[in-house]
């Protein structure tokens, strides 16, 4: 019998989105509008535990969104790792901003806070950190760095929902925070985002700039006085991100399980680096993400061919914003020496993480490793 083919990550939907989908395709309520808008928003912040949440239509225009409420401009700079999914650095190009880039750690594969400081220079207004494949930053010398230069901390948060850093979720821990809502996320909209923040000045901004720029408190007269966009999500995929909101932990928990299962599989097998967790972290392992040594039996690209012909679906880890044609053409600085993360990126894969994972398709996906290794 034919294996059936397992994918590298698929959304779990296992409660109230059709009911709530139905419900508000009943209500009339299918556009910018509605009761679900209203109840995401606010379940999702009480979740993190922030005091303000804007929804959005995708985690790359909550990025773009949560820089231009952030007051950054033409001419700024911003910091961020240059291991990270490209739409970090577009949404600082978006803002005519210039990206900035810090290698990172071995480790965590998390921006490396002990050179961050180097890159600061006059023009620098923020430090945008990713917590990497749902494992936190070390935010406690990253937030006296923003202390001491007067910068602002901009978190990318899109593949760390629920993960803890010192036990305050991701999403706290600057001064504004982007999650995305993409049917591979942990809890998903289809397509989606968040902005969280504790200030509400910046809130307000938010709900200015993503309502192309209309007025918040007077009538619309459709006169406008700055730039705005139309970054507004749905209640249709608000209803579905609320019932997915309502099996975030058991989601979660699937997540690290699946971690579990298969740190047991394949932390013996030679030439193969699992993922850590910091003492002082909780991962939530969004990707099970792995390195591909030069002991290993066959180089990483080798062994994603090989596990997709086995019927396991897997991917590369992100080309570095360093290697990117589009970022030397904008203007960046790709001149540096990123070792780490261009080390990491020949390297590194993810395995098939959904949270609807089985216990005994991560048993055959390590096994066929274990195979593959000669072990």
């Amino acid at each position: 019998m034919d294996r059936e083919f397992i994918p590298v990550c698929k959304p779990t939907l296992l409660g109230n989105e059709l009911k709530y989908v139905e419900d508000a395709v009943k209500s009339t309520w299918i556009s910018s509008k509605g009761a679900y808008l209203r109840e995401f928003e606010k379940k999702f912040a009480d979740f993190i535990g922030a005091s303000y949440a804007t929804s959005v239509t995708n985690g790359t225009t909550a990025l773009h969104l949560a820089l231009k409420a952030s007051g950054i401009k033409e001419g700024d700079e911003v910091i961020l790792p240059t291991f990270t999914m490209i739409s970090t650095a577009f949404a600082i190009c978006y803002c005519a901003a210039l990206p900035v880039f810090v290698d990172c750690e071995r480790d965590t594969w998390n921006i490396d806070v002990k050179k961050i400081e180097e890159k600061i220079t006059p023009r620098t207004k923020a430090i945008m950190v990713v917590h990497i494949y749902g494992h936190p930053c070390d935010m406690d010398p990253i937030i006296e760095i923003a202390r001491k230069y007067n910068l602002l901390i901009i978190e990318d948060a899109a593949e760390a929902h629920g993960a803890e850093y010192k036990g305050k979720k991701c999403g706290t821990l600057g001064d504004v925070a982007c999650f995305s809502f993409y049917a591979n996320k942990i809890i998903s909209t289809g397509e989606g985002g968040m902005v969280l923040t504790d200030d509400p000045v910046i809130y307000e901004k938010l709900q200015y700039y993503k309502n192309l720029a209309f007025p918040l408190n007077a009538p619309r007269v459709y006169k406008h006085n700055d730039i705005g966009f139309n970054y507004r999500m749905s209640n249709l995929h608000a209803a579905i991100g609320l019932a997915q909101l309502e099996n975030i932990d058991t989601f979660i928990n699937a997540r690290r399980k699946n971690a579990q299962l298969y740190n047991r599989g394949l932390s013996n097998i030679r030439g193969i680096t699992t993922p850590i967790e910091k003492e002082w972290a909780r991962n939530v392992y969004w990707m099970y993400s792995i390195l591909v040594e030069e002991d290993f039996a066959m180089p990483r690209d080798e062994l994603i061919r090989t596990l997709s012909e086995k019927q396991i679906d897997s991917r590369p880890f992100f080309i570095p914003m360093h290697k990117q044609k589009s970022l030397q053409n904008y203007g960046c600085d790709c001149s540096g020496n990123y070792p780490v993360a261009d080390e990491i990126s020949k390297k590194g894969l993810y395995l098939p993480s959904s949270s609807s994972l089985t216990e005994q398709e991560v048993e055959y996906i390590c096994d066929t490793i274990a195979k593959l290794r000669g072990r």
